[in-house]
């Protein structure tokens, strides 16, 4: 797996005010689209693997069954 990384640099014109440039280096980085892949990745999960789901269900079934039981005792 490769790490892209982009490095957006500006350099300040001659004559050229902070917020130009503040506005160049806005408009470079909205146009590179790092900001917005960022964000799209953000709350992506890893697959899990077949083994853990399976443990995972088996174990939401054992709870399910042990509320069930535990309803019909009276005791919930």
């Amino acid at each position: 797996m490769t790490k892209d990384v982009a490095t957006i640099s500006v350099r300040k014109r001659k004559g050229e005010s902070v917020n130009s440039l503040i506005f160049r280096f806005n408009k470079r980085s909205r146009q590179s689209g790092l900001v917005k892949e960022l964000r799209k990745r953000r709350f992506t999960k890893r697959p899990t693997s077949k083994i853990k789901r399976r443990a995972s269900a088996l174990h939401r079934e054992d709870k399910k069954q042990e509320y069930l039981h535990k309803k019909k005792m009276g005791i919930i």
